[in-house]
Parts: C-alpha cells; sequence; structure tokens
C-alpha cells in the first residue's frame, strides 16, 4: 500500500489553525529545532499522523475484512485482505507512524504541557494517545505499552490488551480531573480554535467506546451508566474536516489512496462488496448511494471477497461500483451515530426497552443525516431521509437478540466513513454472522458464474481462497514486524483466529 507521510511534516511557526499549512512539506517535527518544539507544533503532527492511519490503511483493510469492499477486476494490491489475510510487514508501516511518530509527539506534547501546567493540552494529548493505543489493541491484541517510548529501551516488553485498555481509561481520568474545560488550547487540526472542552467531550465519547468494547469480558456497567447520565458528549461528529486541499499529497488520505487518479495514477482497487449491497438494497437504504458510485449502467453491483475475476470474465471494471469518495471528506474518529449506537447498547443491556429503540432510532436517523450532509456538499442528489424509516422497519431492535439489530445496522453506517470499526464490532458482536455459504456458490472462477442472490441480507460469506487458519473473520493482526522481529520479548503469535480480548 502506498503511504502518505506528509502528515509527518510541518511548516515551523505557523499560528493559523487550518491544516492547509500543515500539509506543506517542510521539516520533519521528530527533529525540529528545539525553540520550535512546542504543543502548537508537535500536537498537529501527532493529529495528522492518526488521521493518516486512520482515515486510510486502516479504514481500507477494515473495509476488506468487513465486507464492506472486495477487490477490483484486474487489481491485485489488495486481494489478500479480500482473503481475511494480514501479514506481519504488511502492517508495520502503519505501526511505525502511530509509535515513532505520533505516540513519540503526544509524549512531548504531554510532558511539556505537565511541566507548564497547560492541563488542556495535557488533556488533548492524553486523548489522541489513548485513541492511538486503543487502535493498535484492536489489531494486535497485544502491544509495547508501560515501557513503550523509551529511546534507551530497544526491547520492551509487550502488555496484554486489557492492562491497556485500564491504563489508558486511567490516563484520561487523571487528564480529565485537572481541566476545568475553559483553557484556551494549542493549535489543533481536529478542534481549531478550541477550548478545552471540545476535548471533554471527545474524551468522554472515546471512554464511551473503550468501556462498551470490554464490557463482554468486564463489568463496567456502571461506569458507562455515569457516562450516559453525565450526557457530555460531542454535539457534533468529532472528524478532521475543512482541511484537505485538492492536490497530489494533500487530500483526504483514504481518496489518495485508492481514487488518485485524480493525481495521475491509474490503478483503482476497492468496489462495492455483495454483502453490503444485499444488505442496504434489501431494505431500500438510499444512504447507498452517498456511499458508492453506480456503476456505467447506472445500476449498483457488488463484487466478491476472494478474487479480482479472472482476465477472461464478463465482468469489468465497468460493471463494478466504486466508493463515492471526495479529496474533501471528513476523516471521522468518532461520530453521532456511533455514540447513540452505544447508548442504545447499553439501555438494551439493561433491559430499558425504550430508551434503547430511542437511542437506536436516533442513530440511524443521525447517520442519514450525515450522509445527506456530505451528498449536498458535494452537489449530489440529497439522500431520501425516508430510508430512516424502511431501515427500521426492515431492522427494529430486536431486544431478545440486541446484537444482531445494532451490529448489522452500525455495520451499514460505518461502511461509508469508517470500516476499521465495523470490523472491530464484528469481531465483538458477531453481527452480520458469518453464513455457510462459501465464495464460489456467489461466483465460480472457472465458469464465470456470479450467484449475488447466494449472500442473504444481513449476513456474511467465506472469501474464494480464504484464509484456512479461520473458522470466521480474521480477528487480530499478526504482531508487525517492524517491533516483533528485532524485540526478543515479543510473545508467540497465537494465531489469526485468536480474539484479541474483548472479544473472547
Amino acid at each position: 500500500m502506498k503511504k502518505i507521510f506528509l502528515a509527518s511534516l510541518l511548516v515551523l511557526g505557523l499560528a493559523a489553525t487550518s491544516c492547509d499549512d500543515y500539509l506543506d512539506i517542510n521539516q520533519d517535527p521528530n527533529s525540529p529545532t528545539e525553540e520550535n518544539m512546542t504543543p502548537d507544533m508537535m500536537l498537529p503532527a501527532a493529529e495528522m499522523n492518526i488521521a493518516h492511519s486512520y482515515g486510510d490503511y486502516l479504514r481500507t483493510v477494515g473495509g476488506y475484512f468487513a465486507q464492506h469492499y472486495s477487490q477490483e477486476f484486474g487489481t491485485s494490491n489488495y486481494l489478500d485482505y479480500s482473503e481475511f489475510r494480514q501479514s506481519a510487514t504488511r502492517s508495520s508501516s502503519m505501526y511505525r507512524q502511530l509509535n515513532t511518530r505520533a505516540l513519540n509527539n503526544l509524549k512531548y506534547v504531554r510532558d511539556y504541557a505537565a511541566q507548564h501546567e497547560e492541563w488542556g493540552n495535557y488533556l488533548a494529548a492524553t486523548v489522541l494517545r489513548a485513541f492511538a493505543y486503543q487502535l493498535l489493541v484492536d489489531c494486535y491484541g497485544e502491544v509495547p505499552y508501560t515501557e513503550a517510548l523509551d529511546l534507551n529501551n530497544l526491547t520492551p516488553a509487550y502488555d496484554d490488551g486489557q492492562t491497556i485498555y485500564d491504563g489508558i481509561l486511567a490516563e484520561i481520568n487523571e487528564a480529565l480531573e485537572k481541566v476545568n474545560g475553559s483553557e484556551q488550547m494549542a493549535t489543533s487540526l481536529l478542534f481549531p480554535g478550541s477550548k478545552a472542552n471540545d476535548w471533554i467531550q471527545f474524551a468522554n465519547a472515546l471512554k464511551l467506546r473503550i468501556l462498551t468494547r470490554e464490557s463482554g469480558v468486564k463489568d463496567v456497567n456502571s461506569q458507562i451508566g455515569a457516562l450516559i447520565s453525565q450526557n457530555n458528549f460531542p454535539t457534533a461528529d468529532v472528524e478532521f474536516a475543512g482541511c484537505w486541499k485538492n492536490e497530489a499529497g494533500q487530500a483526504n488520505p483514504f481518496f489518495l489512496e485508492d481514487a488518485f487518479s485524480s493525481y495521475g495514477a491509474s490503478q483503482i482497487n476497492i468496489i462495492l462488496n455483495v454483502a453490503l449491497l444485499n444488505t442496504m438494497e434489501g431494505c431500500n437504504d438510499t444512504r447507498l448511494e452517498a456511499y458508492f458510485n453506480p456503476n456505467n449502467d447506472g445500476e449498483y453491483k457488488g463484487g466478491v471477497s476472494g478474487t479480482n475475476f479472472s482476465t477472461t470474465s464478463t465482468y469489468k471494471t465497468s460493471y463494478w461500483c466504486r466508493p463515492n469518495a471526495h479529496f474533501d471528506d471528513p476523516v471521522v474518529m468518532i461520530s453521532l451515530s456511533e455514540i447513540d449506537f452505544l447508548i442504545a447498547e447499553y439501555y438494551a443491556k439493561n433491559n430499558n426497552a425504550s430508551k434503547a429503540k430511542e437511542y437506536y432510532a436516533s442513530a440511524i436517523t443521525a447517520s442519514f443525516n450525515r450522509a445527506n450532509r456530505l451528498a449536498t456538499a458535494h452537489k449530489e442528489a440529497a439522500v431520501d431521509m425516508a430510508g430512516v424509516d424502511a431501515v427500521l422497519a426492515a431492522y427494529p431492535l430486536d431486544m431478545s437478540n440486541y446484537k444482531r439489530s445494532i451490529g448489522i445496522q452500525k455495520w451499514v453506517d460505518l461502511s461509508g466513513y469508517n470500516s476499521f470499526e465495523a470490523w472491530c464490532e464484528l469481531r465483538r458482536l458477531g453481527y452480520p454472522a458469518m453464513s455457510n455459504v462459501m465464495g464460489e456458490q456467489v461466483y465460480n472462477p472457472s465458469t464465470d458464474n456470479y450467484n449475488p442472490d447466494a449472500v442473504a441480507a444481513g449476513t456474511l460469506y467465506h472469501p474464494i481462497n480464504v484464509n484456512s487458519a479461520l473458522t470466521g473473520i480474521l480477528q487480530r493482526f499478526p504482531y508487525a514486524e517492524s517491533s516483533a522481529n528485532r524485540n526478543q520479548n515479543s510473545p508467540t503469535y497465537p494465531g489469526d483466529n485468536a480474539p484479541v480480548f474483548w472479544a473472547k
């Protein structure tokens, strides 16, 4: 995968909060001059590294692992992902970007802010640090944490995921105790011109995600309830928006990765997966038109995991549907719909049907609103909001199996902007469930027979040439080569089928 590291290089001494300035390549913030090593410089550097890892690599692989995406005819860049395979090499660049760039910069900001009692900046750096560590745990299960980021220790111990989750929650709580919400902040690309209260709300939303993710293996019900009672969550999607330029190297990272023919490249890889298509078309879900473009005949067709179709196939590039990506699309860290789905799940677990249904409907409505907002921003056809009622009619919240209702609808929602989180929630909730359908039943490469109706709405299927180590979906990444190969303390890899701690 092509890696965009433009975010690692910043112009010195800029006070503007527009990330146009920070997309210019000039100087590596990991070795800046001493007088410029301030939160105004280092925080945006960390933000952009996280935005690129999260908004490009993790969105892409998550889309294949969650069966939002399949592989385009005639190209093979991500065919291994389409077969539910991941290697220690393929994720190494992302691992380095989060560790040696983002987390090191955030360590500096935290240390600087603590020394100068800038508690708003301390909170911002802590929240982003927790966000990055959550990503690493959700990918690898175990990574260095307690001994990490020490330049004198080249072989840090790996911590188990539960230890890291407990640690980052404690760090967020400690930072929240120090801040009052009115502090003026350093330059930030996530919250331009913000005060600390924006970061408090983001911290609460991130805590809600972390606590819910571990709620199946640890009793955190009272902590989740207290957060919800406090009701101090973001009032808009937390996203990197308004900061991408229509230029090579400076656009939305997902757009750069797979729609960059706008800047002279020609290869494309990602197409709509039949599993997602059948689920959305099965209930007349009008978000489909905002999330994906129709094919050359104005129709929606979904590809099949595990194949890029043979050169003799009748199903060429023009037959398939591509993501509806734009250079200025936001990179969403956490959305209003995700927050409402998490709250709905809490109430469903606690047998409060009226509240669970209220927040479930609110989550789906927020999802449609976001899709409509993006469509109209790009002068595309507005999303028919009547689709909300169609979805709720087809997938009402079933209190006897709330995981299925929430799991399927969260999966659909996240397909438009954050497929990595969809892969995580698939592993945790178990829905959409993996069916007994094999990819060869959907598309037979030998006969070129394509049978999309083999995939039932709201289900997944086993890819063609699927990773034989699996019984369902891929559960984790192998430990990154850039970390494990040079670290005698790296643990023995438990295998692709071994769940991370919160999915056991």
